[in-house]
């Protein structure tokens, strides 16, 4: 049997040092918000022909907006597995629907074989992007608040706060490495968020159950023992969950990247993945040791009032 709670000092202190790196780097260079949040207009073209970005540069020339446009080379592969240019995404200021027609016109009539299909262009204005900053910020209020309410209810007070610590210590941790790769936060990357939410909650309740199950005939002097005996009879079955999850998800991170080309699923998967990995590290090293830890601590504010 594994020792989790004597060494639950070490896993507060990786914890630490994770979210500190986090913080330091949300601190410093802050978030890579797409225009999702900051407003703007994005282009992803399908040129379907080899390219250079001289040849990109002139298609732009005539639009004073895109001048000093964020251009990004989309990555595919030829009929041989070999890599090639096969588009470009473009991000730049607001620009009307007018505006945006006469880009794809341009970037149509210089590459012909370039597939509308496959190509889109969108704006959204800055008041929507801050809208969506707030809807999304209000998303994870309520969760957080039904999910408090409800362990509450069906647990206590403590349970609910370890659980909610953990959750958030692990969107601390995913923002942290999206800063530090200042990899896109877009409105995929919410809906990842919200489902690590969901999934690390399972998770971890399902050992809060069981220390619940195994607390009930135990003094307290041996709630320690019974918490280390939940999370190693919990221990199989969330590295199963999680390995298998994994398994589908790079899966799925690997034919969107090579086949499909969607950087908006890839954030989301990319967060999910980070998400499932932090989220089963919290379940068996930060939320059950902090359960124990709040539960020392009221016994010990219990012991003063009564001495």
């Amino acid at each position: 049997m594994i020792n989790f709670i004597d060494n639950r000092r070490k896993a507060y202190l990786f914890s630490l040092i994770l979210i500190a790196a986090g913080i330091i780097s949300l601190a410093v260079f802050g978030l890579n918000l797409g225009i999702d949040f900051t407003g703007g207009t994005v282009f992803q073209l399908t040129l379907g022909e080899d390219f250079s970005m001289e040849e990109v540069d002139k298609a732009l020339e005539p639009f004073e907006e895109l001048e000093g446009a964020v251009i990004q080379v989309v990555k595919g592969r030829d009929l041989t597995g070999a890599p090639t240019d096969e588009g470009v995404i473009i991000r730049g200021p607001y620009m009307g629907e007018d505006r945006r027609e006469a880009v794809m016109r341009e970037f149509q009539d210089r590459f012909p074989r370039m597939d509308l299909d496959d190509s889109r262009e969108e704006s959204v204005g800055a008041v929507i992007g801050a809208e969506l900053t707030r809807d999304a910020i209000l998303a994870l209020v309520i969760a957080i608040v039904a999910m408090i309410a409800y362990i509450t209810y069906r647990f206590e007070f403590k349970f609910a706060v370890a659980t909610i610590t953990a959750l958030l210590h692990n969107i601390v941790i995913v923002l942290g490495v999206f800063s530090i790769l200042q990899l896109e936060i877009n409105v995929p990357f919410v809906a990842a968020i919200l489902t690590v939410f969901g999934y690390s909650v399972n998770d971890t309740i399902v050992i809060m159950d069981r220390i619940r199950e195994n607390i009930k005939h135990r003094k307290k002097s041996e709630f320690a023992a019974s918490v280390n005996q939940s999370i190693n009879q919990n221990l199989m079955r969330s590295i199963n969950t999680s390995l298998t999850t994994l398994f589908v998800l790079i899966a799925l991170l690997f034919g969107f990247h090579y086949f499909i080309g969607s950087l908006d699923l890839i954030v989301f998967i990319v967060a999910l993945i980070l998400g499932v990995f932090v989220g089963t590290y919290s379940s068996i090293f930060i939320a059950s040791p902090l359960w124990l830890n709040l539960q020392d601590y009221n016994l010990k504010l219990t012991r003063r009032k009564t001495a």
